[in-house]
């Protein structure tokens, strides 16, 4: 019997589930509905800078824009909020978009686009008796809309003429009543169990500089009001929003309906990224910033796009994390550290390594010449054959992490003691014989002897050694500062357990560590901007924008393990570190 090249069934690799808006896209592609077509956009407010959960938004529309042939995603600015919008919000968006690696092509539109079309459409509403000048202020509105547990009231100006209403809507615009005397209303259902029917408000005055249009507008609309007609006007096929938005999308497609748009847009909803030790609310995130809780919307504790870009953080592991998190309709949080794996699973494959030496401890090589300099190998990426290596200088003189070494030593400390030998990563073994103290009984040099036989990894016979430590050569060591970034907040949830319901309360006061005398190996000192680097056994640290040659400044993105794990109780599948001494600067 001949034998078959052709792969059985049982020979493939089992399909990816696909989940509920891929189906849903794959069933209205196989109907026809859109002829074929996908279309998708993402529309956030400039209002501030994006966070990890619009992350996700990003990569659920543009990916999935990418998934289809012909498919196609949309960047529009839902710019309805003058107060509140910012050109530098536009911009940062932009950036963080494309750091990401998506791209709009020529498709960015604005909501202010559409302008003076929703106006005409609301005009049209009020032509057909669904909108209606109302001249209740906005506490007004809300008692008059009544609850869930009690029925609304109709506005008083319910049952204004089409005529009265026209006028006062041109008149509106026209600039003529103040901020707030007046909104424009959809005229739908006052006791509606949905509270988002009961008359919602469609526009609203406000008097304010807007960043693109000026003050040549003094009404703005709603995003009730502009999210479906945008979609529309751009040929969207399914508008995807967060959950919160479930209760609105009735209004949505009345909307559409009532402006005679068929075939229209789709909304559907999944569920939004929402994370432990995180703030993910933008009038939290900027009071953490105005009140100069945090150094800017980029510091590398927020978790803005911009602060995880700056902290050390790949667009590689963004996106596979947001592809782990999945997309569902089910709320919940995710754990950070699935955030924080993501990184060290993309840094170990990437990232090359070097030493450094944090806190350091001379230790002098007593049986070497002062003059002595030799040049040893040291491995880029033992992940990475293609990294190669490096050559780093070892001397008489050299700095070890004060963690390195213990003077009254447990028994399964293998690291130095009196003593005790250890080895040097990539050169020798040394054994400790003399400890020198200053006045006030602090270790402050380490005399030690080293042997020559046991060089660049060697180990003769009979030798066991089982401690391993980095070092960094005296002689031609970078000084740097190294800031060590934790999580922002102490609390899992950064709402709970705060006095007076303040989330400030949670906020961790070891959020920042700085060195401000750490020692690097020679190859670390002309390392650019955004760099990111292993040290050995310390974690992935970046380099920062505020980086000179002179003084070189880094960041560490994440530890080489879960360092939150033994604060918090052992977890199973996560790992424990150790802590250490640090200079502290509060954030």
């Amino acid at each position: 019997m001949s034998e078959s090249n052709t792969p059985t069934e049982a020979d493939e690799a089992p399909a990816a589930r696909r989940h509920f808006i891929q189906e849903r896209i794959d069933a209205d592609l196989e109907s026809g509905v859109d002829g074929g077509r996908v279309h998708l956009r993402f529309p956030p407010e400039p209002n501030g800078y994006l966070h990890i959960g619009h992350a996700k938004a990003i990569c659920v529309n543009f990916g999935l824009a990418e998934e289809y042939p012909g498919g196609k995603c949309n960047l529009r600015f839902d710019d309805t909020n003058p107060s509140k919008e910012k050109t530098e919000y536009v911009e940062s968006i932009q950036r963080d978009i494309r750091w990401l690696g998506f791209d709009w092509e020529d498709r960015c539109f604005f909501a202010s686009d559409y302008f003076e079309q929703l106006y005409q459409w609301a005009v049209q509403l009020i032509e057909q008796g669904d909108a209606f000048v109302c001249d209740l202020q906005g506490d007004e509105i809300s008692e008059y809309r009544g609850g869930a547990d009690r029925p609304g009231r109709p506005s008083p100006w319910r049952d204004r003429s089409v005529e009265e209403n026209l006028d006062l809507f041109k008149r509106m615009r026209a600039g003529e009543f103040a901020d707030g005397e007046r909104t424009l209303r959809a005229k739908i259902d006052v006791n509606a169990p949905n509270m988002v029917l009961r008359d919602p408000v469609l526009y609203r005055i406000m008097k304010v500089e807007h960043h693109r249009t000026g003050d040549s507008w003094v009404i703005y609309p709603t995003y009730d009001w502009a999210h479906g007609q945008g979609d529309a006007i751009e040929g969207i096929t399914h508008s995807l929003c967060s959950l919160e938005f479930e209760n609105h999308r009735p209004l949505y497609e009345w909307c559409l309906e009532k402006l005679g748009i068929e075939n229209g847009p789709r909304q559907i909803e999944f569920s939004r990224l929402e994370m432990t030790h995180l703030i993910t609310s933008k009038r939290k995130l900027l009071r953490l910033v105005e009140e100069g809780r945090v150094s800017g919307w980029d510091d590398p504790r927020m978790p803005t796009i911009s602060g995880l870009r700056r902290r050390g953080y790949t667009p590689e592991a963004v996106r596979a994390f947001v592809a782990d998190a999945g997309v569902t309709r089910f709320p919940g949080k995710t754990d950070i550290v699935r955030l924080e794996n993501a990184l060290r699973a993309d840094l170990n494959q990437k990232a090359e390594r070097r030493m450094a030496v944090l806190r350091p401890l001379k230790l002098v090589i007593t049986n070497l010449p002062e003059d002595h300099r030799e040049e040893l190998s040291a491995v880029n990426n033992p992940e990475d054959d293609a990294a190669g290596s490096r050559p780093v200088h070892f001397g008489r003189e050299l700095w070890i992490e004060r963690s390195d070494f213990m003077e009254d030593a447990p028994r399964k400390f293998f690291r130095l003691k009196p003593g005790g030998e250890v080895r040097l990563r990539y050169a020798y073994v040394v054994r400790c014989d003399e400890v020198v103290k200053d006045d006030a009984g602090e270790v402050v040099e380490l005399r030690c002897t080293y042997d020559p036989e046991t060089g660049q990894g060697r180990a003769p016979e009979g030798r066991k050694v089982k401690g391993v430590i980095h070092w960094v050569n005296a002689a031609d060591a970078v000084e740097a500062e190294v800031r060590e970034y934790d999580h922002l907040f102490a609390a899992e949830d950064p709402n709970d357990h705060a006095e007076d319901g303040d989330f400030l309360d949670n906020l961790n006061p070891d959020s920042l560590n700085v060195v401000e005398r750490a020692y690097l190996e020679p190859a670390l000192g002309g390392a650019g901007e955004g760099e990111t680097f292993q040290f050995e056994r310390l974690g992935y640290y970046c380099v920062d924008r505020d980086s000179t040659p002179e003084r070189p400044v880094f960041n560490r993105a994440v530890t080489l393990r879960d360092s939150w794990a033994k604060k918090d109780g052992p977890k199973k599948g996560e790992s424990k570190k150790g802590g250490g001494q640090h200079k502290k600067k509060k954030g």
